[in-house]
């Protein structure tokens, strides 16, 4: 009945009926030429004509108004039997004269909400959602028309199952196995009743609890196939996942025997019955019987999915049966005599109480206990996998795992407490099977002598119980055919999802599918040989504790998952499932450790160790996968707890750290720069790469450049550090930008490294006063400046192959298109998108890269060394290389010299100190320079400073103190500078403000002193560290106001020209060192 009061969308009046009210997903339906009808959604006959004389046929919320405005009249209109909207669908509303189009998606680039959108891009049902880009710009968009409803997942035609038949079936059938028809009896004969019904109770509790926290992690987004596997891997990410996908495989394969030897052992009573043998009517027989039954349950595999489902649901049935057989046949009571003889006396008070306490034996030389009794039933509750493991094949993972799971541990755990009951009620625990021993019972006194009936002595009691023996036996097949079947298929299914996502080497052969649901005939066949295999050892009792460990292990992080995603609780944490609770998680998680180690402490450690090391094989391999983890949340929120605790701390020098910016550009224009700078930082400090680019870039071409940037430094670099850029500005304000933005927190940089500006005589001067600009930037912002100048030029552009073309050379191989995205988006060339991030340096042209016959002859390549290539894909030649590696190769002997002229707060000392630390350094000397104040007091200077070293704790080999630093320079040193700076001076006469970029007369002769001294530090730089390995000196202050960037760049030139690797440092005037413990 439609509501009263229509409410009116655009002027146009509504009716919603009680069937619609919900169906929002259906708003606009005429549009969409769709109605509802009585029998629910459907499409219109073809040129049904629809009457909209009461109001437009739209879908909406009444309004609750009863008296609302007058309808406007519509015409009747046709309507065609499409889902696509008619591009000729329109109307006028009345007396308005207003034409609006019926087709929302053609008049506008927004994209509606649906949930193709959401899908994975690699789906083919993805959606498009336009990108922020295409909604912006005014070029014209074009947009495709949406087709209806979303198309769904390409189907393969594999069959799938409902919660009934995937889910319920397959697990009553894979818990009700083997142990209920073969061994539950004996359980209560070793435990007793109420021991009996606590193992039962216990098993069930840690299954519930696991499968609360399964459907949790089952209904938090789509499932797909691999089961447990594809439940752990999605949440704790692919370690964790990755073994348990093969510790659980392992198990299934397992499981396959055990459950197969349960079927030969019941066969194989049979047959003693009828005195019939094929061998030895002992393991021999089973082994043969439980081969032969293997290999058909395979070829029920093979042959697919829904035979295998077939049977299952036929083997159910005489499962129950059989079930329902035992139930009448103990409350009837024995039939004959002979019955009563071998132990079943029928329902009794007196019996009842006598089993109510344990009686543990000795079994195979086993005295056996609580949980070695447990251990032996506990696979019979492990079943509840079995419908998750096939998530793959059911139509909806995440209702159906939960509904069926929970249902089917309900129904099992209640049967399992009533054959408790019943046995425990009515078998006694020994019997002697003598029909004339009835009177007196005294068939039931087995003392001094071995009886072969009762609970303690025979596997056959639930057939001896039943009505019809046969159906027992016919059941008890059921059960562990039915259960074997599930293993069988379980196995290869997650070991298919294992191998297909590539986590382990050599495996991915064995996930390759077959056929339209993609079966994995490979994994089939393996699961059989492994089944095999444990089936010839032929001992029901010695395969079970083996595969409780396996199953246990799995479900601790079943339990451990849920927990952990409730615990860190990221965005993406929102299961439809609400009945879990994160400690019970937890304490599901200990009860299953707890309990492993309880049943065998030598096989549950030997669980854990194959479980971690596959979780090392699995973080050692790092596969290229991004799951979307709870580790990733847990990584996240406790770096960002981390670093608020860090940043509410205050600083102390003893935990001062050198967190260094430094503008490389493009990290493969200067590889050098980045080595050196990852020489001073590696495993103890941040390392930020900047680049500034003046071209701009759209947000895809900018995140391609720093994805690019990263993959370089982490892959082909070897280097760990953040590479960040700015773009559309000039050096200078982008330098501001990141001196001032970069880091977060205490995670900032406090030192700016850049390379030596080597081209500055020839340069731009606006470039020039930009570099000179920027060391004033970072001193103003309490920043210690770093500049490296090395004998080899520092810009190799255009001689290695930088980031864009490394990847392609890396995608090559994989016939993978080459990634022109950046160019694509900006429009330029790569050359032109490649401008240094420090002013433009002299660059190595690329015809010095020249293969000789001696670069053929290449030294083994190091582990973790760059791996660097030529423009093309070629071998660079050895001495490029080995400018390239200078920093990273093993320095064989030599020195680093300090040169700690001017206290900047020990930076000057620190860095080289950390150098020679780095294992490529600690064979070089380190030797210190230093200022003496008077030549008069230069032995007590000396040992002054020798005093202030050991307070610092800092290993130096030679202290040297300089004095006559004030002396005259030489006329040769004097005759340089004067050549150095000839071009640069400006014309006389000129005032020094007017003289931009040039060195007026003035300036010249006010830092007289100044120059003089560098001009001998000189002298004794060319004198003492000629033949260094390193030089730090402190860099002169770049006072603002009092030196241009000319002169100060010739200060430089003076002091770093025709040396070997050379650094200048200037430290913040804070101490970095400190002699207080």
């Amino acid at each position: 009945m439609p509501l009263k009061g229509p409410r009116k969308l655009s002027g146009v009046p509504i009716e919603l009926s009680e069937q619609s009210r919900f169906r929002v997903n259906r708003i606009d339906s005429v549009a969409l030429g769709m109605h509802r009808d009585d029998k629910g959604l459907g499409s219109l006959p073809e040129d049904e004509v629809l009457d909209t004389t009461n109001g437009h046929a739209n879908l909406a919320f009444d309004s609750g108004d009863e008296d609302d405005e007058s309808r406007d009249a519509l015409p009747p209109m046709p309507v065609t039997n499409s889902r696509r909207p008619s591009l000729q669908y329109q109307y006028t509303l009345a007396g308005s004269g207003t034409v609006y189009g019926g087709n929302l998606v053609q008049q506008t680039r927004e994209a509606l909400p649906r949930l193709d959108n959401y899908r994975d891009l690699a789906s083919i049902a993805a959606g498009h959602r336009p990108t922020l880009d295409e909604l912006r710009e005014n070029a014209k968009f074009e947009k495709a028309v949406e087709q209806g409803e979303a198309q769904e997942e390409a189907q393969s035609g594999a069959v799938k199952f409902g919660w009934i038949q995937g889910v319920l079936v397959r697990c009553l059938l894979n818990i009700w196995g083997v142990m209920l028809f073969l061994r539950l009896s004996w359980v209560v004969a070793q435990a007793g009743i109420i021991e009996a019904c606590v193992v039962v109770l216990l098993s069930a509790t840690v299954t519930t609890l696991t499968a609360l926290s399964m459907s949790a992690i089952s209904t938090n987004g789509l499932v797909k196939g691999g089961g447990i596997y594809f439940m752990i891997s999605r949440s704790l990410g692919p370690e964790f996942g990755a073994a348990v996908g093969l510790v659980f495989s392992m198990a299934n394969a397992v499981g396959v025997a055990l459950h197969t030897v349960g079927f030969a052992e019941s066969m194989n009573d049979m047959l003693r019955s009828m005195d019939v043998k094929i061998i030895d009517n002992s393991t021999n027989d089973i082994r043969i019987v439980g081969t032969i039954a293997v290999t058909i349950l395979l070829a029920i595999c093979i042959i697919g999915m829904e035979w295998e489902s077939k049977a299952q649901v036929g083997l159910l049935v005489i499962l129950l049966f059989a079930i329902v057989d035992f139930l009448i046949g103990g409350f009837l009571g024995p039939l004959d005599d002979t019955e009563m003889a071998k132990g079943f006396v029928g329902l009794n008070a007196t019996l009842f109480v006598n089993n109510l306490k344990p009686d543990f034996r000795v079994v195979d030389g086993k005295m056996h206990n609580f949980f070695s009794v447990f251990s032996i039933f506990f696979p019979s509750a492990t079943g509840i996998l079995a419908g998750a493991n096939i998530s793959g094949d059911l139509k909806d993972p995440s209702s159906n795992i939960p509904k069926g799971t929970l249902l089917a541990i309900l129904l099992t755990t209640l049967s399992y407490l009533a054959f408790v009951v019943i046995a425990g009620a009515a078998v006694v625990r020994d019997a002697s099977g003598n029909v004339m021993e009835i009177a007196g019972w005294q068939f039931a006194n087995c003392t001094g002598r071995h009886c072969d009936w009762g609970l303690h002595n025979s596997f056959q009691v639930m057939e001896l119980v039943s009505v019809f023996g046969p159906l027992i036996y016919a059941g008890c097949f059921a059960a562990t055919l039915s259960s074997a079947l599930a293993c069988l298929v379980s196995a290869p299914k997650v070991f298919q999802a294992l191998c297909k996502d590539k986590l382990y080497p050599y495996i991915e052969w064995f996930g390759k599918g077959y056929g339209k649901g993609g079966e994995a005939y490979r994994a089939y066949v393996l699961t059989f040989v492994i089944g095999v295999c444990f089936i010839l050892i032929g001992d029901l009792n010695a395969i079970a504790p083996l595969i409780s460990n396996f199953y246990l292990a799995s479900y601790t992080l079943v339990n451990f998952c849920t927990f952990h995603a409730s615990l860190t609780k990221p965005i993406g944490w929102r299961p439809t499932f609400k009945y879990y609770n994160t400690w019970l998680s937890l304490l599901a998680t200990i009860i299953c450790v707890s309990i492993m180690f309880l049943i065998s402490w030598v096989t549950a450690l030997i669980t854990f160790i194959a479980v971690i090391t596959l979780y090392l094989i699995v973080m050692y391999r790092k596969p290229d996968v991004n799951w979307g983890s709870t580790t990733q949340a847990q990584t996240y929120s406790a770096a960002m707890g981390q670093l608020q605790k860090l940043d509410s701390q205050q600083e102390h020098v003893k935990n001062y750290r050198p967190q260094i910016l430094v503008f490389c550009g493009r990290p493969s224009a200067r590889p050098t720069l980045v080595e050196y700078a990852n020489l001073i930082t590696k495993n103890l400090a941040l390392l930020i790469c900047g680049n500034i680019e003046k071209a701009s870039y759209t947000h895809k071409a900018r995140i391609g450049v720093v994805d690019r940037g990263n993959r370089w430094l982490r892959d082909h670099q070897k280097v760990k550090a953040f590479y960040t850029m700015v773009d559309g500005m000039e050096f200078e304000e982008g330098a501001r930008a990141l001196i001032q933005a970069s880091g977060v927190g205490k995670m900032k940089p406090n030192i700016l490294l850049m390379g030596y500006k080597s081209n500055w005589k020839n340069c731009n001067a606006d470039d020039l006063k930009a570099y000179f600009t920027v060391l004033s930037v970072a001193l103003d912002n309490h920043m210690g400046i770093a500049i490296l100048r090395t004998r080899d030029l520092m810009d190799y552009t255009g001689v290695i192959a930088g980031e864009e073309e490394m990847d392609e050379l890396m995608a090559a191989p994989k016939m993978q298109p080459s990634n022109d995205l950046l160019k694509a988006e900006s429009g330029v060339s790569g050359m032109e998108m490649t401008p240094p991030a420090t002013p433009e340096n002299a660059r190595v042209t690329s015809d010095i890269v020249v293969m000789s016959k001696d670069d053929k002859k290449k030294p083994k390549k190091r582990e973790n060394e760059p791996d660097y290539k030529a423009i093309g894909g070629g071998d660079l030649p050895q001495e490029v290389i080995n400018n390239l590696n200078q920093f990273t190769t093993k320095q064989k002997n030599g020195c680093i010299d300090v040169w700690w002229l001017y206290d900047d707060g020990g930076l000057t000392l620190l860095l080289p100190y950390i150098i020679k630390s780095r294992s490529n350094w600690e064979n070089c000397r380190l030797r210190v320079f230093a200022l003496a104040n008077s030549k008069d007091d230069l032995e007590m200077e000396q040992i002054s400073m020798a005093n202030l070293l050991s307070k610092f704790r800092i290993d130096y080999s030679d202290l040297i103190m300089i004095r006559e630093i004030t002396r005259k320079p030489q006329d040769s040193s004097k005759a340089f500078f004067k050549h150095l700076i000839q071009d640069l001076r400006a014309p006389k006469g000129i005032p020094a403000d007017a003289c931009e970029g040039k060195i007026a007369d003035a300036e010249l002769q006010a830092n007289r002193e100044k120059t003089g001294r560098h001009l001998r530090l000189r002298e004794l730089l060319q004198e003492n560290s000629k033949q260094s390995n390193l030089v730090v000196m402190t860099m002169p202050l770049p006072r603002k106001g009092v030196v241009s960037a000319p002169l100060y760049m010739a200060w430089l030139e003076t002091l770093t020209r025709d040396m070997p690797p050379f650094m200048l440092v200037r430290g913040n005037q804070s101490s970095v060192l400190t002699f207080y413990s």
